[in-house]
């Protein structure tokens, strides 16, 4: 009988962690990307026609999954302008159990650049910059939801312009009160490998906080590596979304696997999903579900940014 229940925990045990990576599907990354690096969304510049279709898919993935509205927001777009031009945010939220007034960040921008005015290929897709991480955003929203284990209250936000200053960024940042964000995971560029290889990232500013041990220590086991950002020289970690929040103590940080110094794609117009490849994406996407977990359970805390 008692080899019986050791079988039987065993086999419960192996079919929750099935179930669990179920949900973060190979075949759902690719649809996602592939939508949002397509050619009708003509490089997702801000102001153009092209950031309203994307802004609009990433509202309509919001909505399927069945996320809330941010603060006193009436849907998922936190409007705003920039030099009298309208743009937007795409934001959603799972609202936490015990810790609601806790906030854990997932964040990408949405934006690219502008289309060349003639060629054969006009377009700049950003399949990687950063479609992937805006991916992988709306991947994570559906795995949270489904798990439904959240203490803290998790934010996913897709930026715009951050291509042209950081402006959806700066303009969020300034909504939030820094003491009540306990940690953000700023996703850029996630397509490629990494230099290490398959089933590794680095977080930019890994020394700065102790947010990327936590992540380490839940990936005990497995096969992914976190590292510390290989290009200090690219001051990569003021150089994107995360640097806002970071500069008022928060523990933001970006996860990427971009080679800086040899990324062929990098702002061109070849950046596109072929280029990637979308089953290591996957598996990043699911070693940050995973890594995050004690955080996002409020059974961890990361330190905070010296200011």
């Amino acid at each position: 009988m008692k080899n019986k229940s050791i079988l039987l925990f065993l086999f419960l045990g192996l079919f929750a962690q099935a179930q669990q990576k179920l949900m973060i599907d190979n075949q759902e990354v690719v649809r996602i990307e592939t939508e949002l690096a397509s050619d009708k969304m003509e490089g997702r510049a801000i102001f153009s026609p092209g950031i309203d279709l994307a802004s609009a898919f990433i509202e309509d993935e919001f909505k399927k999954i069945d996320l809330s509205y941010f603060k006193d927001l009436k849907n998922f777009r936190q409007e705003f302008d920039v030099k009298g031009k309208a743009a937007n945010n795409v934001i959603g939220i799972l609202p936490g159990k015990s810790k609601a007034d806790e906030y854990v960040i997932f964040s990408a921008h949405y934006d690219h650049l502008e289309m060349e005015k003639e060629g054969v290929d006009k377009i700049y897709n950003g399949a990687n910059d950063d479609a992937s991480g805006t991916t992988a955003v709306i991947a994570l929203a559906k795995y949270f939801k489904e798990l439904n284990q959240n203490e803290r209250t998790i934010i996913f936000v897709a930026f715009t312009g951050e291509e042209v200053g950081g402006f959806g960024a700066k303009f969020f940042s300034e909504k939030m009160d820094p003491n009540k964000v306990i940690a953000m995971f700023n996703i850029e560029m996630i397509g490629t490998e990494s230099k290490w290889g398959k089933n590794s990232a680095y977080i930019t500013g890994f020394e700065k906080t102790d947010f990327g041990t936590i992540l380490q220590k839940n990936l005990k086991g497995t096969d992914f590596n976190f590292y510390q950002d290989p290009y200090p020289k690219e001051q990569l970690f003021y150089r994107s979304d995360n640097a806002r929040l970071a500069a008022q103590g928060v523990p933001a940080h970006t996860i990427s696997t971009s080679k800086m110094d040899v990324e062929a794609n990098y702002h061109k117009l070849s950046d596109e999903v072929s280029t990637l490849d979308l089953d290591n994406m996957t598996e990043i996407i699911k070693a940050i579900a995973i890594s995050s977990q004690s955080i996002i359970s409020g059974e961890d805390t990361p330190s905070r940014v010296k200011k």
